[in-house]
């Protein structure tokens, strides 16, 4: 056993340092506890995170994705301040989830808006789609953003922008149109311009969209304009059908939901894929095959409609009472009335905790298992929609007036912005957003338009990351952001200037947790570095 164990510190002695080993600020194996390697004594208090093999045998850290996290105290923690920074880690993913993925590591004041997170991107529920599915995203801020939204324009002829939803490195809509000859359609964005994917079915609305098994996916319905207090639609063809993105223009039948006229809500839970009916009858379907959808009840025969995934449930909102439902795979449960609200709109995950939006006081509140907390109110609107968590804060969309709010904590909101500015109609609408090149976007009613934006500077990876072990690494390389999958570059922030994002905070950094939600994986040697890594370097790091 001596001779091993001598000849095991030969070999690992002989092994050639890194390059960059002399950079380290902290490394941190998640072997076997949370002390620190680097020398810096920099060590991670853990709250209920288990180590051990996973599924390959390598050792390293589980979090549960509920109350799993890891920190350092801001005394302990670097200052950033305004100099270069490298992050290198492997996380794991399962493949089937029944929650979102979490913050993987971040250092951010809320208050300030100072700071940045490394964050497994999924973000189900905003109002009627999946907007973003495993997606990377890395940013920083210093209170700073783009002076106004940019207008993309109105999208073919729609009066609602429906749907969002990020796939294969584009950015998906699905659209409303109302003409009597018009059908909804689905268009995508490369960044540059936007490319018309077709009509799938010729009702009036393609009204969600999700990715599921790295197949796009679009839900149509015959959407009732009233309820927008718009002329209704004379296309008198009903939705309710579902349909694969093939090719632009190219579409497969995957179902047709049985006495459904409108879908409003898609999502993946643990590996399978559900939709929920927007009109009675109240139905929630799930996928079984190309052509055959279970029907899995709901609560008490009430709707389901907004679909996302929270700590192992499926949670929906309904419209026919201010209520939130849960569904556990087998069966539907009550999850509380929400305050005065006589209907629920969308969700988002902040810092853990479940948000859900209503209608008819533009509340937000949050989950407290059991009960709704009141979040504060969005000006003196009448409605809030969309919830979406981006670069560290939570953004609302608004009915009557089309805007945008940003969470403060506590109660309080701030009024961001109007995006729509329609003369002589009752109602505006932010309906989607989603989060795409860094931007976040927003989709209205009735002008048709896209909107976006940069809030701090961010670089995303706007693909499905792959389940198992993945090697990430985010740079901040002087003026640009870039973010590595893989050992391979696969997003470089816009140019900024390097003195107007001081990251120095006195928060604590904290590991397996952030502004979105509580890591749901694996992760192992993760590693802070001062300065840029080089593409060699993080390449020599995803060898490994």
């Amino acid at each position: 056993m001596r001779i091993l164990t001598l000849l095991a510190l030969i070999a690992f002695s002989s092994l050639p340092a890194r390059a960059a080993d002399d950079k380290l600020l902290g490394h941190w194996p998640l072997e076997a506890d949370g002390r620190d390697h680097s020398g810096n004594d920099r060590h991670l208090t853990l709250d209920n995170v288990e180590f051990g093999p996973g599924p390959d045998g390598r050792e390293s850290a589980a979090f549960n994705g509920v109350d799993s996290k890891g920190w350092l105290d801001s005394l302990e923690a670097p200052d950033l301040g305004t100099g270069d920074f490298s992050i290198s880690t492997w996380v794991h993913t399962a493949e089937e989830l029944d929650d979102a993925l979490g913050d993987v590591v971040s250092q951010f004041g809320p208050q300030g808006r100072r700071g940045f997170h490394l964050t497994l991107v999924n973000a189900a529920g905003v109002t009627s789609s999946q907007a973003n599915y495993r997606n990377v995203h890395f940013g920083i801020d210093d209170a700073k953003q783009e002076e106004e939204w940019t207008d993309h324009g109105r999208i073919g002829n729609a009066v609602l922008i429906f749907a969002m939803a990020v796939h294969d490195g584009q950015l998906f809509t699905g659209t409303c149109e109302a003409g009597e000859e018009e059908a909804g359609r689905v268009f995508r964005f490369d960044g540059e311009a936007w490319h018309d994917c077709g009509s799938p079915y010729p009702c009036n609305s393609v009204a969600s969209l999700a990715v599921y098994q790295g197949d796009l996916y679009a839900a149509t319905s015959k959407y009732r304009l009233a309820g927008s207090s718009l002329t209704e639609s004379e296309n008198p063809n009903p939705g309710g059908r579902i349909y694969r993105y093939v090719a632009d223009e190219e579409w497969e039948e995957v179902g047709v939901l049985p006495e459904t006229e409108a879908i409003n809500g898609m999502v993946v839970y643990k590996g399978r894929l559900y939709a929920g009916s927007m009109y009675a009858p109240a139905g929630f379907f799930r996928y079984e095959r190309d052509g055959e959808w279970t029907n899995l009840g709901t609560f008490n025969d009430k709707r389901a409609e907004s679909l996302t995934v929270y700590n192992g449930y499926v949670y929906a909102t309904g419209y026919d009472e201010g209520a939130v439902y849960r569904f556990d795979g087998e069966e539907w449960t009550h999850a509380g009335l929400v305050g005065e609200s006589r209907q629920t709109y969308g969700f988002a995950t902040h810092y853990g905790e479940l948000y859900v939006s209503e209608w008819p006081n533009a509340q937000v509140f949050r989950f407290t298992d059991p009960g709704w907390e009141l979040a504060g109110r969005l000006g003196q609107e009448l409605e809030t929609m969309p919830l979406y968590v981006y670069n560290g804060k939570m953004y609302g969309g608004t009915l009557p007036t089309g805007e945008v709010y940003r969470y403060e904590g506590g109660e309080e909101w701030t009024r961001f912005a109007r995006l729509d500015h329609t003369p002589d109609v009752k109602y505006r609408r932010v309906w989607s957003m989603a989060q795409y090149q860094g931007r976040l976007f927003a989709g209205v009613l009735p002008s048709g338009h896209i909107h976006s934006i940069e809030v701090g500077r961010n670089v995303t990876y706007d693909h499905a990351l792959a389940p198992g072990w993945r090697h990430l690494a985010a740079v901040r390389d002087g003026d640009r952001l870039r973010l590595y999958i893989d050992g391979e570059q696969v997003a470089e922030s816009t140019q900024f200037g390097a003195d107007d994002y001081d990251l120095t905070t006195q928060e604590k950094l904290w590991v397996g947790y952030g502004a979105n939600d509580l890591l749901n994986g694996r992760l192992r040697d993760l590693r802070l570095y001062d300065g840029a890594l080089s593409g060699e370097e993080v390449a020599e790091l995803a060898a490994d």
